[in-house]
């Protein structure tokens, strides 16, 4: 390829991911400074109290509710702590794949009021709209249950305070010893020797703190974002939608579904506009609830190339990232399976 013509193949892809990696870059900053913002603060102390109901049971540190709750509002953020958290060694492997299937819920929870219920419950009306999104809310809800047994079993031997490894508050917080054996910036130290938690301090020790993550993360996230979309321009990804028709014969859809799903497994609002004129005559809510579910399945393909890959591994890296993607993969379809089943059982 003469030089020419890969700026005009990669410019206008740089242009596009650009505000995007910006985006998420900002978020994950914002979401890993307040992690260490909380944890000077002593706000995971208050946290817990909230979250223990979750974090207890699955025998996960404390800290975990901080990002837990931090997913509701936004879930690049949740992310962004619990990378902080796997990277300073408060959390180890395990626990953290177990606090990211915890954090579904509450990651969905966040969409029902800037899209399911001001976007998709209008168009596709509220009968159908209220079925498709509770079947959502169960299928997230029941992902977070599987995290909170999965850490009960899995993690029961350790305690739900400490973590797997010396990761606690004061070992993260500590300074770091100075080449002549003191401590790094001695003077700041000794001026806040009376009060260790001024503000000042703690906002200082977590702004240090993010930068380095960001500095990691944030090229990993653009270039992996770069290829991505790369090939989605340049390759067909349309016959991933191919597996849709012997699903939709198994559950005995109407063969209406098949052009549903397949605009629903690229676009959400697309597949509900296409839907909802034939809700009431050739689907009922059931049986478009379940449509647009089998279409969500169908669309994994497309939005874990698109999406789940450069997120995942721009935060974790491709080895930790591919097992996030795949454990939030097999249990969105198991659920999701469930959920039909349940849709199509005969009244």
């Amino acid at each position: 390829m003469q030089p020419a013509a890969f700026v005009d193949a990669v410019w206008p892809v740089l242009v596009e991911v650009a505000p995007r990696v910006a985006r998420i870059a900002v978020l994950i900053g914002v979401g890993v400074f307040l992690a260490n913002v909380a944890v000077g603060f002593g706000a995971v102390e208050a946290v817990a109290a909230f979250s223990k109901y979750l974090t207890r049971p699955a025998n996960l540190p404390d800290e975990v509710g901080t990002a837990i709750v931090t997913t509701a509002a936004s879930t690049t953020a949740g992310y962004g702590m619990l990378a902080d958290f796997r990277e300073s060694g408060r959390l180890d492997d395990v626990e953290t794949l177990i606090a990211v299937t915890m954090n579904t819920f509450f990651g969905f929870v966040q969409h029902i009021f800037t899209f399911y219920a001001p976007v998709l419950i209008p168009i596709l009306g509220f009968e159908t709209g209220v079925l498709y999104v509770g079947a959502r809310a169960a299928i997230a809800a029941a992902i977070t249950v599987v995290g909170v047994v999965a850490g009960a079993v899995l993690l029961s031997g350790r305690t739900a305070t400490g973590g797997a490894t010396a990761g606690t508050a004061d070992d993260v917080d500590r300074p770091e010893s100075a080449p002549d054996g003191g401590t790094a910036g001695d003077g700041a130290a000794e001026a806040e020797a009376d009060d260790p938690e001024s503000p000042r301090a703690v906002l200082r020790e977590a702004a240090g703190k993010t930068r380095p993550k960001l500095k990691r993360i944030v090229p990993r996230l653009a270039v992996v974002y770069v290829l991505v979309t790369l090939v989605v321009e340049t390759q067909d990804l349309q016959s991933a939608t191919a597996v849709a028709e012997p699903l939709t014969a198994l559950f005995g859809l109407p063969g209406a579904s098949l052009p549903v799903i397949a605009v629903f497994a690229f676009d959400t609002t697309a597949g509900a506009a296409t839907i909802a004129p034939m809700i009431g005559e050739t689907f009922t809510p059931r049986t478009a609830v379940a449509t647009m579910l089998l279409g969500g399945i169908v669309s994994f393909a497309v939005s874990t190339f698109k999406r789940s890959i450069p997120f995942q591994y721009g935060i974790w890296g491709p080895r930790f990232g591919s097992k996030v993607i795949a454990v939030n993969t097999a249990l969105k379809v198991v659920f999701i399976a469930v959920a039909l089943v349940i849709l199509l059982v005969p009244a």
